[in-house]
């Protein structure tokens, strides 16, 4: 802030950064859901939903602990586990130690899902992403991503 309390303008190399970020920001989502389901019928949000549930041990997780790990709304996250439900790859259940929590719990045809999703899915991470990031520039770039995820908003 300036001494008036009006913001001071980004340095040129600042500003660069800034717009190529949002520019990043608002193309890319789209784009790979547009691969995604083109490619495997689900949206990248229903497949993080999926790949979450697989990597736990028996299948299941609660809504928040699928939130918190793929960075989504609770709320958000509840609406997807509702209609992965309804396509059979996934249950809802309530949680027996906490009746006010909803669990999701991977079922066989989503498991399946997310295997045959999983080839796709490494191939657009790499040809989206990976594949532009300098091998030993790829330690900067993540602690540059895990510092800006984990600041306090």
């Amino acid at each position: 802030m300036q001494k008036d309390g009006r913001a001071r303008s980004l340095e040129a190399d600042d500003d660069e950064l800034w717009r190529s970020f949002g520019r990043l920001m608002q193309r890319l989502p789209r784009e790979i859901d547009e691969d995604m389901m083109r490619e495997t019928g689900l949206t990248m949000t229903e497949f993080a939903v999926l790949h979450a549930l697989s990597a736990q041990a028996g299948g299941t997780l609660r809504v928040t602990g699928i939130a918190a790990d793929i960075g989504l709304s609770s709320s958000r996250v509840s609406r997807v586990v509702t209609a992965l439900s309804a396509r059979g790859w996934c249950r809802r259940t309530v949680d027996s130690s906490d009746g006010r929590a909803a669990l999701a719990e991977l079922t066989s045809s989503g498991r399946a899902k997310v295997e045959e999703a999983l080839p796709h899915h490494t191939v657009l991470a790499r040809r989206r992403i990976l594949d532009h990031i300098p091998s030993g520039e790829r330690d900067i770039v993540l602690r540059a991503l895990k510092t800006i995820l984990e600041a306090p908003q």
